[in-house]
Order: structure tokens, then C-alpha cells, then sequence
């Protein structure tokens, strides 16, 4: 197998970002890259050519990574709270999935996670208690807190005062 040294003019996920002078095959570049136009012959005039969108792209990760740590940092000290019809054994009517919590997060502080991101094996189905774990980008995750509270015990403490 023949290794050959591209430039990519795109960001490919498995192999890199826009501007970087990489080793790939000889196969996957002339068969691949080169016809779709995803890279080029990394010469001084293309590499030069490339670097504005190189910085613009690194810029473009580095506020992706600062706004995932504040986001980190903002529902470390939340819990959300959502409130469910359940049965008496505290099993609920309807569950809490994987949209609920985008959605609350969106509702409450205004950013979108993509569902994606929102690790949740199977729906949240019982009262209490619960943490969920989001990565929200490469190496940033958080364990996020979630508590189910009955519906009808809202009701019915209304009904008392």
C-alpha cells in the first residue's frame, strides 16, 4: 500500500479538518478525494490558498469547545424537574425520553443539544431521582441530574393550602 501526502480543501470526520497536509492511500486519494474535490496536491500556493478557511475552521472549534464548557459548567448545578401522572407504585403513565430533556434544556436555558448526545438507554419510566449523561463535545460530558415528581401529589398539596 502506497501512502501519499494530501491537502484537504474539507473536513473529513475520519481523517481531518480543512487545511491539513495528511497521509492517506494512494488509492483513497486518486479514487476518492481527488475526484470529489476533497483534497488536493499540497503545494505552497494550495497550502497558502487553504489557510484562511484552516484558521476560520480552528476558530470555529475553539468556540464549539468553550461554549460546550460553559454549558458543562451551567447544568452541573441543575436538576431538572418534570412532573408525571404515575401509577402507585411509581411507575409513570407516560415517560421522560431522550426529546423531554432536549427540550426542557432548550426551554430553560435557551441552547439546543442535539438529541444524539443525550445518553438515555431506554426511557425514564419510574418517580424520583435519575442522572443522564451528555457528551457535549469530544472529551466534555456531564452527568446530568433529573428528578420525576407525581402529578397528582402536585394536585393535591394545591388543594390543602
Amino acid at each position: 500500500m502506497t501512502i501519499v501526502r494530501v491537502l484537504l480543501t474539507t473536513t473529513i470526520e475520519s481523517v481531518g479538518h480543512i487545511g491539513e497536509v495528511v497521509d492517506v492511500a494512494n488509492g483513497y486519494a486518486r479514487n476518492y478525494l481527488f475526484p470529489r474535490g476533497l483534497a488536493t496536491k499540497p503545494t505552497q500556493h494550495n497550502i497558502a490558498r487553504y489557510g484562511k478557511p484552516k484558521a476560520a475552521h480552528e476558530t470555529h472549534l475553539q468556540e464549539r469547545e468553550e461554549k460546550a464548557l460553559r454549558l458543562r459548567d451551567t447544568l452541573a448545578d441543575r436538576t431538572l424537574v418534570f412532573t408525571r401522572k404515575a401509577h402507585d407504585d411509581d411507575r409513570l403513565y407516560g415517560s421522560v425520553r431522550v426529546e423531554d430533556i432536549v427540550s426542557q434544556i432548550e426551554e430553560e436555558l435557551g441552547e439546543h443539544i442535539e438529541p444524539s448526545r443525550v445518553q438515555l438507554e431506554q426511557p425514564i419510566e419510574m418517580l424520583g431521582p435519575h442522572a443522564v449523561t451528555i457528551n457535549l463535545y469530544k472529551d466534555i460530558a456531564l452527568e446530568l441530574r433529573i428528578r420525576i415528581d407525581n402529578e397528582t401529589g402536585l394536585e393535591g398539596a394545591n388543594k390543602e393550602e
